[in-house]
């Protein structure tokens, strides 16, 4: 009989942990943050995101545009991430130091750690800095472009700077956040 309900208690620890909305390495954000509107002319939100924006294609950055940031921002962060990933949630995107009276971001961002604005590019999880497109092994994933309003200019090394690292200084300083989220299904 223990064995059983030690047995559902498992289940229900790995079911609650791969819930297709979890993500552990989000930050935690205390209290309440204003909501930013992330949008994109490539794709809209829950639809998908055309090849050309993936390893399939030209695996370029979408354009992005967002609105509703706080007045009070001093800076903006954005991540994009794969949590249907096999090994876990695969990261392809780390920007952050956006300034914040951008109003969105270009297609085909640069892959370069320093962008003209200022913003910078952390390391993905294909171990460089700038975007990488969705190039999921097999079955349709979600991607999630998250865009963080904070109230600190944060003073990170790019060439150090992953996703962890970027959520630990984002923590406490978040004001607003907005997402946005694109579906691809290889075509290898």
């Amino acid at each position: 009989m223990i064995n059983g309900y030690i047995f559902i208690l498992c289940c229900l620890i790995i079911v609650m942990g791969c819930s297709p909305n979890s993500d552990i390495t989000d930050p935690a954000i205390k209290g309440k943050v204003a909501d930013i509107k992330l949008t994109s002319p490539a794709f809209k939100n829950g639809s998908s995101i055309p090849a050309k924006y993936t390893a399939d294609g030209d695996d370029i950055s979408p354009a992005l545009a967002w609105t509703d940031v706080p007045k009070e921002a001093k800076t903006l962060a954005l991540i994009c991430d794969d949590p249907d990933a096999p090994g876990g949630a695969w990261v392809h995107w780390v920007m952050y130091n956006i300034p914040p009276a951008a109003s969105g971001l270009p297609e085909a961002v640069p892959v370069q750690e320093v962008l003209e604005n200022g913003a910078q590019q952390g390391l993905s999880d294909f171990k460089r800095p700038g975007y990488g497109g969705p190039a999921p092994p097999s079955g349709t994933h979600r991607y999630f472009f998250k865009l963080y309003a904070l109230d600190t200019v944060l003073q990170l090394d790019p060439k150090t700077t992953t996703k962890d690292i970027l959520v630990k200084a984002m923590e406490g300083h978040i004001i607003g956040k907005g997402q946005l989220m694109g579906t691809y299904k290889t075509k290898r």
